[in-house]
């Protein structure tokens, strides 16, 4: 049997853990647009932060 079983590695892990504090009224909003774009709610935190970063 071969010895590299399992997943393939990814192209690029995500494996920094970021915790964020925020409002209901926040997470809801961040829920319907997650769940209108059929994304997670991280993803459309990622998404938010390079729109951030591409403004400046």
């Amino acid at each position: 049997m071969s010895p590299r079983t399992g997943r393939p590695k990814a192209v690029n892990p995500k494996n920094i853990d970021l915790k964020v504090r925020i409002d209901s009224e926040t997470n809801k909003a961040l829920e319907a647009y997650a769940e209108k774009n059929a994304i997670t709610k991280a993803e459309a935190v990622r998404k938010g932060i390079y729109l951030l970063l591409s403004t400046n």
